[in-house]
């Protein structure tokens, strides 16, 4: 695997690629490459396709990041990863989908976005086993998404979901689109992570282009990357408590949520900061007053938060409920490469911030909480831990906030680009080819790729009325995963 490795990083990169480096391989190499990652080396960051080839993302290879792309045989044939590393699974069903190139000796040929054809779900079988059909439209205001469970009484023996309802064809709808329309879809592709999105179109656009924006505009994107965080995680406690019948807490943290979200309306011109974020910096600055409202912010969340810690850990029925439910084990959070606050419950020390550094972060301190145990209960306390974190943070932006522009202009960018930004879920990638400023292909993926199938793993040998709960405590997003 050694010599595959130094194969791969021999090969000439495709130039115009940054800030990491993108190789064309044959088929050897791609196929070593997957059997690298079947064998527990590196992570799969994301795979997909465009007129010209299949393209396959890589953490822990050459220089940290690196980009692997295959042009198909004739027919649109190509090797299949998920063969050797399910994990890829899911992405060349949507490859198969959106671009039309077919995996062979794939493991799974069914569609997965495309909702035109028939769809069989995999069999179970033993004595006494029933299924329980749940969506796609579900009580409240949620998104769809269509669960089927197969149990034994009470107990679930396979979950296996079905996605894609809300496909809405972002990429597409980015095909010739000019960074500024391109730069809004982005923003929309799962709105509770606008600005992550919106981090990482501009960071890879910018790194196409060689483009080097203000101090001022790191610091105030990292500002609003927390406070989307804040805001998320706060929501998702009480949620998640929520569901396992403590409403007392889902109200004292749905005031805090709301205080958060008002600042962000007042401060950034929107609750959820929807195009504060742009290629070439922000689109909103902050004057004295707004400062002084966010300073405030933080100091009346680091007062009323401890007491509601207290008091979820401190309540028997919710630890009844929270504790050795839904466990996520290491080894798997691990292969799939499950980032955010599902993979740090179970073991997985991975953040982008902090692993592959970007502005404001690289010069901001922070830790980044981990949990070995994997159940609802520590997706819980890593919750927690990181919204005292972005407590800390906050203040640490406010404080070294330097003065200045707030954005250049990015100008007509020709080249590709990719970039890695950690939102509130995890790990957001985004990768673009860019002409003339003219986005000639766009690709996003959301962290839910990679937690929607350990939730089904998670949930076996659970009993159906806790499906809810361990649902909330990964919270994977329906929107920004059926693009």
């Amino acid at each position: 695997m050694t010599t595959l490795i130094q194969a791969f990083a021999a090969l000439p990169p495709v130039p115009g690629h940054g800030p990491w480096p993108r190789r064309m391989v044959d088929e050897t190499i791609w196929e070593g490459l997957a059997e690298w990652l079947g064998n527990g080396h590196g992570a799969l960051l994301g795979l997909w396709g465009d007129a010209e080839a299949v393209h396959m993302a890589l953490l822990d290879a050459p220089e940290g990041v690196s980009v692997a792309s295959i042009a198909c045989r004739p027919g649109q044939f190509f090797p299949s990863v998920g063969a050797l590393h399910p994990p890829a699974i899911r992405f060349e069903r949507a490859v198969c989908d959106l671009s039309g190139q077919i995996p062979f000796d794939a493991p799974d040929d069914r569609p997965w976005l495309d909702h035109t054809q028939a769809y069989a779900f995999l069999p179970s079988e033993g004595e006494g086993l029933h299924q329980i059909p749940v969506g796609p439209v579900h009580a409240g205001i949620i998104e769809p998404g269509h669960f089927r469970f197969t149990c034994n009484g009470e107990t679930i023996v396979r979950l296996e979901a079905r996605l894609g309802y809300v496909h809405k064809g972002v990429e597409a709808l980015m095909t010739g689109a000019r960074l500024d329309r391109a730069a809004q879809l982005a923003a929309r592709c799962s709105g509770d992570s606008t600005v992550a999105y919106s981090i990482a179109f501009a960071r890879a656009v910018e790194a196409a282009g060689g483009v080097e924006i203000p101090e001022r505009a790191h610091g105030l994107r990292g500002l609003m990357a927390e406070l989307e965080r804040l805001a998320n995680h706060l929501g998702d406690i009480g949620a998640i408590c929520n569901d396992a019948a403590f409403a007392l807490m889902l109200a004292h943290c749905s005031v805090l949520r709301e205080r958060v979200l008002r600042a962000c309306a007042a401060c950034f011109g929107h609750r959820l900061m929807m195009d504060g974020v742009a290629p070439g910096g922000v689109c909103v600055d902050l004057d004295g007053a707004a400062t002084r409202r966010l300073q405030e912010l933080v100091a009346t969340i680091r007062t009323a938060f401890p007491p509601l810690v207290e008091l979820y850990d401190s309540t028997t029925s919710l630890q009844d409920r929270t504790v050795a439910t839904g466990i996520l084990r290491p080894e798997l959070a691990k292969k799939f490469g499950a980032g955010g606050f599902v993979g740090r419950a179970s073991g997985r020390d991975f953040d982008a911030r902090r692993a592959l550094p970007y502005p404001p972060y690289d010069r901001l301190r922070f830790s980044t909480p981990v949990l070995t145990e994997g159940d609802v209960n520590a997706r819980v306390w890593i919750r927690i831990r990181e919204v005292e974190q972005s407590l800390a943070l906050i203040a640490q932006i406010l404080e070294r906030l330097p003065p200045g522009e707030i954005f250049v202009e990015p100008g007509a960018i020709t080249g590709e680009g990719l970039a890695l930004v950690e939102g509130f879920r995890g790990d957001v990638l985004v990768w673009v080819r860019v002409n003339n400023g003219v986005v000639e292909r766009c690709h996003l993926r959301d962290p839910s790729w990679l937690q929607w199938p350990l939730l089904e793993a998670a949930i076996e040998g659970n009993i159906v009325a806790d499906f809810p709960l361990c649902n909330k405590s990964f919270n994977c997003s329906y929107s920004g995963h059926d693009l």
